[in-house]
């Protein structure tokens, strides 16, 4: 199998190829292609517009944009002006969402676009979630195409990530429907910062999630997110209670910022009574970047302390990311508690469950999505080149 680039030029058009952008990189315009209204707002009596997507609830006139930077006020409504267009394409695993129970080994195609809602001080994709220019979005893709050319390589699923998909929902929702026509699933890796209306609406489209959960403390997620706890808290059981996307759950580890017994061990306990013992928890590790170089890298002890602490408090499936970790990326069968999925990071070594994920060894049906044998994608990450016809 090819371990370079894949070129899709057949199905994927480019940036180049549609009409000029606007003169300003920055300025909104109904002329620019990639720009399309949307319905999540609501007018103010002093005259701005509210967006209702996210808790943020910008408030714009004329011509600004949300702090997101690709939902914004023109002609006076509610616009998103990164529709179609993207900051690159790769076909990672699925294990790198990341996703343990949900088709596993297969690959899947993964795109972000620029912006985020949220403002991470610590964000490890701050060169495309961070961006003020349209510039970085310099490949393009119909859904249509998308999802044909997921299809034709192989990929199981699509995941919007690298930045939230909750900014950029009607270009998502358009992908997975035009993936669900094919076969092809939808993975949205997010933070979960999002209000109710639009958050039932993006993840009806939605097959599996994997969801940030990142502090346990409202303190942490507004000095270091900028962000609300409660909000992240109601997606979490909103996709437990009231829908059937797979989901799984990850925080990073910052150290001295969210790393102490006692958070980890509240979180858990919460994700136990409102959530129950069968949502896979990642504990990754953080690295220096963005406005947190200051910080050193989280020791992998602290991973195996909290996954530790996890699993007494009885989380069934809880893992290490972001280092070499075989013990605690490793799926034990919660019946017998043998190994039943073997990893080291992104690599399965090991596979001992049938075809509807039931162990081999005592019959236990694990939690997840299972539909067939093991994927033999591994760890590779394939960027796809984009190409003009």
């Amino acid at each position: 199998m090819t371990t370079g680039p894949v070129s899709v030029a057949s199905d994927v058009s480019v940036a180049s190829d549609a009409p000029a952008a606007p003169a300003k990189p920055d300025a909104l315009s109904l002329a620019d292609p990639y720009t399309v209204a949307t319905h999540h707002w609501h007018p103010l009596a002093d005259g701005r517009i509210q967006c209702d997507v996210c808790p943020r609830a910008c408030k714009l006139r004329e011509g600004q944009r949300g702090l997101c930077f690709v939902r914004g006020r023109i002609d006076n409504q509610i616009v998103l002006a990164s529709y179609g267009r993207s900051s690159g394409f790769c076909i990672d695993p699925v294990e790198k969402k990341p996703l343990n129970h949900f088709l596993p080994g297969s690959s899947v195609l993964s795109f972000g676009t620029a912006g985020c809602n949220l403002a991470c001080r610590f964000c490890q994709n701050w060169d495309i979630s961070k961006s003020r220019e349209i510039d970085t979005l310099s490949s393009a893709a119909s859904p249509e195409a998308l999802a044909s050319t997921a299809q034709r390589l192989g990929c199981r699923s699509v995941a919007f990530t690298y930045n939230d998909p909750v900014i950029f929902m009607e270009y998502a929702m358009d992908v997975a429907d035009a993936c669900r026509e094919r076969g092809v699933k939808a993975i949205a890796v997010s933070a979960g910062f999002m209000n109710a209306a639009p958050r039932e609406e993006f993840y009806h489209h939605i097959d599996a999630a994997n969801i940030d959960l990142k502090g346990f403390t409202e303190d942490f997620y507004e000095k270091v997110t900028f962000g609300k706890l409660g909000a992240v808290l109601d997606t979490l059981r909103y996709l437990r209670h009231e829908t059937d996307v797979w989901f799984e759950i990850t925080t990073l580890l910052i150290p001295d910022h969210n790393d102490s017994d006692a958070e980890i061990a509240e979180e858990c306990a919460w994700l136990i009574e409102n959530l129950g013992t069968d949502v896979p928890l990642h504990f990754t590790a953080f690295h220096p970047d963005f406005k947190m170089l200051d910080v050193p890298h989280t020791p992998p002890q602290t991973l195996r302390r909290a996954r530790r602490i996890a699993l007494e408090h009885g989380l069934r499936y809880v893992y290490t990311g972001n280092v070499h970790d075989p013990d605690g990326q490793t799926t034990s069968c919660p019946g017998c508690g043998e190994p039943v999925v073997a990893r080291d990071w992104y690599v399965i070594n090991g596979y001992s469950l049938d075809q509807h994920g039931a162990c081999e060894h005592c019959g236990a049906t694990l939690h997840g999505v299972y539909d067939g044998p093991v994927g033999t994608w591994g760890s590779r990450r394939l960027p796809v080149l984009i190409e003009a016809p």
